[in-house]
């Protein structure tokens, strides 16, 4: 998962319940806090609490594309001229001059997204893995994960990103019908798409996740199982399933605006999330996550990272992270989004190291909300261990049960509060949206009157 669609995620359940996260729009700044309080006032003194700036995960953005497609609103530029290398040096650049203002010991996984990062030399890859290692300990086991548009190109240079350092590949399959992927805007077809997944799996067996789009112009819930059986015969052990969303600004917005195209109503993408879900259990995929399906265990610890509520370093044009800035004496996590434009980007690096364009110190409740929103989409929850982490002299008990919102969650099952945490059910997982207003104001309520003045 790229960390822009990390951060729209974010912002869209923030949004629904009638929030807009700050760190994306610069609305919402700290919440009464002074500096230093967050780590002596909540409990970053405790062993645990340290691990948790010790660690960050590490998210390269690659800003270019050869095409724009018809849905995405994603930070990605046609390039006019070839500057690959200078782009590749300042990410080396940027990554060297993070890592050491967040002062961690180890990066515990790297993400390549864009963009089309499948575009980039591999020598791309293993130079900023060399910085990596020239500022911190990469861990042994590190996740290196790279997208793949699978194309003829991106197909070709699977080897070479092996040999680089790569171990994870993520393809954006998105469909296996060729006229949808046309109306897509995408530069392969089916064809390409399969090629490229059985190439992946031979080289990284076990570690190939495949993309997939559904509610999709025109489709129909019997059209897309026949899609997914397709599928299920030829990917790997990891499936993200992602709900086509028209975003304002993009040629698929503006199709629907003027009804050139429509897209599934609601109860089919419902029945169409839904078939998704069974027929991948029965094939022996558990979902661990609202979008993201694994076997064999599977799972993009990378993506786990987010999920948890882990620090984790943004570099390249739009990149988003989310750190301490121990390295300038910082105490409170900080929302940071580097420069969007690539030429901007650049000239910003070579200038000061880095191109921070807006950093915002989260407060407590701001951080608290990001480990529910984000903790919830998983199907294990927030367990008490995790939150107390974030939270440590309030428990999940102590916020939610005097909610009678969250009493009717449990009493019809679509919640769970009980020894093992927070968690949503089967069913309530789909309905997650609906039922996080609810509970963002309940934790508003109980942290607000708590924080120190």
């Amino acid at each position: 998962m790229t960390n822009r669609a990390l951060l729209q995620t974010m912002r869209h359940t923030l949004r629904v319940a009638g929030r807009v996260l700050g760190a994306g729009t610069g609305q919402r700044c700290l919440s009464g806090l002074r500096s230093g309080q967050l780590f002596t006032e909540y409990g970053s003194e405790s062993a645990q609490h340290e691990s948790l700036i010790k660690e960050a995960s590490l998210y390269v953005h690659w800003p270019y594309c050869l095409k724009r497609c018809s849905y995405c609103n994603f930070n990605k530029y046609i390039p006019k001229d070839d500057n690959n290398h200078i782009v590749s040096q300042c990410l080396q650049q940027e990554v060297g001059t993070l890592l050491q203002l967040s002062q961690v010991s180890c990066v515990t996984s790297v993400f390549f997204g864009g963009g089309t990062p499948s575009l980039a030399h591999p020598s791309t890859v293993s130079d900023i893995l060399e910085a990596i290692s020239r500022r911190t300990s990469l861990a042994d086991e590190a996740e290196v994960s790279l997208e793949v548009n699978p194309t003829l190109e991106g197909r070709t240079k699977l080897k070479d990103f092996i040999h680089a350092g790569v171990n994870r590949f993520s393809i954006g399959v998105q469909s296996l019908l060729d006229e949808d992927l046309k109306r897509l805007g995408r530069d392969h077809n089916a064809h390409q798409a399969l090629r490229t997944v059985e190439d992946a799996r031979k080289l990284c067996p076990g570690k190939v996740s495949v993309d997939i789009m559904f509610r999709r112009p025109g489709q129909s819930t019997a059209s897309w199982e026949a899609e997914l059986s397709e599928l299920l015969r030829a990917c790997d052990d990891h499936i993200s399933l992602y709900q086509l969303t028209p975003e304002r600004g993009t040629l698929l917005f503006k199709q629907l605006q003027s009804a050139q195209v429509t897209l599934p109503g609601d109860h089919e993408t419902a029945d169409m999330y839904e078939s998704a879900r069974r027929m991948l259990h029965q094939h022996g995929f558990r979902q661990y996550e609202v979008s993201n399906f694994a076997r064999n265990s599977a799972v993009s610890h990378h993506n786990l990272s987010y999920w948890k509520g882990r620090q984790y370093i943004g570099v390249g044009p739009g990149a988003h992270g989310r750190f301490v800035p121990l390295g300038e004496g910082g105490t409170q996590r900080e929302a940071r989004t580097q420069t969007l434009e690539p030429e901007v980007w650049i000239r910003e690096v070579q200038q000061r190291g880095h191109a921070t364009r807006r950093r915002i110190q989260l407060g407590h409740l701001e951080l608290l909300e990001e480990v529910l929103v984000m903790g919830l989409r998983m199907t294990e929850g927030i367990t008490h261990e995790h939150w107390q982490l974030f939270s440590p002299q309030l428990a999940l008990c102590d916020i939610f049960n005097s909610s009678t919102d969250v009493q009717e969650f449990l009493r019809c099952g679509h919640l769970t509060l009980d020894d093992g945490g927070l968690r949503c059910s089967w069913n309530g997982l789909a309905l997650l949206d609906s039922m996080l207003p609810a509970l963002l104001l309940q934790l508003e309520r109980q942290i607000q009157p708590k924080a120190p003045r």
